[in-house]
């Protein structure tokens, strides 16, 4: 037997106002994102703001349905669209802001398994790391410099090739 460890890095912010300019505008752009979820059911709103290599900004908000597998979070809303009408730019940076209408969260709030999923295979898509900021309805943002950070044991494209 091999016993490993994994370890993970992370950086947290006091607030926005902590990050670089260009950080700050894209995390400003997901909170505005965030009010445009349509979330009836769950009552929990996110905005995701998405850089490219080519300096454009794509927005994603969740969008929600009463059949709950055919809702989308915000990240894969953006993610996708970036991916449709962008696939030969890589995404740089993803900035997430999520809050419920019902209770005040401050605290940062990490993408779901599934939007991890999907920001892994658009890493390895680009063979380039993402950078991930996430926070709640204000106060602290926590920054991961890949996805590998909050998912180091991603399943990869290679587990398909035959």
């Amino acid at each position: 037997m091999i016993k490993k460890q994994l370890t993970s890095e992370i950086e947290i912010y006091d607030d926005i106002s902590e990050l670089d300019k260009d950080t700050q505008e894209l995390m400003k752009k997901s909170l505005e994102a965030r009010k445009k979820a349509y979330a009836p059911y769950s009552h929990f709103l996110v905005g995701a703001a998405l850089l490219l290599d080519n300096e454009e900004v794509v927005l994603g908000s969740n969008q929600e349905n009463a059949s709950y597998p055919s809702g989308l979070c915000a990240e894969r809303t953006a993610i996708y669209w970036a991916g449709a009408n962008y696939p030969e730019n890589k995404i740089l940076k993803i900035a997430i802001s999520a809050s419920s209408v019902k209770k005040k969260n401050d605290q940062p709030i990490p993408p779901c398994g599934a939007c991890r999923q999907a920001i892994a295979e658009y890493e390895q898509k680009q063979n380039h790391p993402i950078e991930i900021y996430f926070m709640g309805l204000e106060g602290k943002v926590v920054k991961v410099s890949s996805l590998a950070d909050i998912l180091p044991l991603a399943f990869e494209n290679k587990y398909l090739e035959l």
